[in-house]
């Protein structure tokens, strides 16, 4: 069974999102039930800190062994920062995906934005059904 940290924000495209310095900029990755389906993450590509991102829409790639997935904006907002460790270390996403394998942080264009998302029991019912 997948872990869903009950203090995160999810998407239905399997991302997660958390405000880890309560500064207003959010961390993005994707869900231990994403990278379970995606198998070996061996490549990332992720926009570059200054690019504006809008909700649902792609703004990166995740490539495993299996396929290539898109990686989705959870919010509309800048790309303040990326997960430098996973150019060298992909994998990061498989083995820690709701720490050290954060893809992005984003600065939300509407603050209540991420309060707007599932919280960790709707995303559970979602996998559920």
């Amino acid at each position: 069974m997948s872990q869903t940290p009950p203090d995160l924000h999810y998407t239905p495209e399997h991302e997660w999102v958390a405000d880890p310095d309560g500064d207003g900029a959010v961390r993005v990755g994707i869900t231990d039930f994403a990278q379970g389906e995606l198998g070996d993450i061996v490549y990332v590509d992720l926009p570059e800190a200054g690019t504006e991102v809008h909700a649902g829409s792609t703004c990166g790639e995740l490539e495993s062994t299996k396929s290539v997935s898109d990686v989705y904006a959870p919010v509309s907002g800048t790309v303040t920062a990326v997960n430098p460790a996973l150019e060298a270390t992909p994998e990061l996403v498989n083995s820690d995906p709701y720490g050290e394998g954060w893809l992005f942080e984003v600065r939300p264009d509407d603050a209540d934005a991420v309060g707007a998302l599932m919280d960790a029991a709707a995303y559970s019912a979602s996998l559920e059904s």
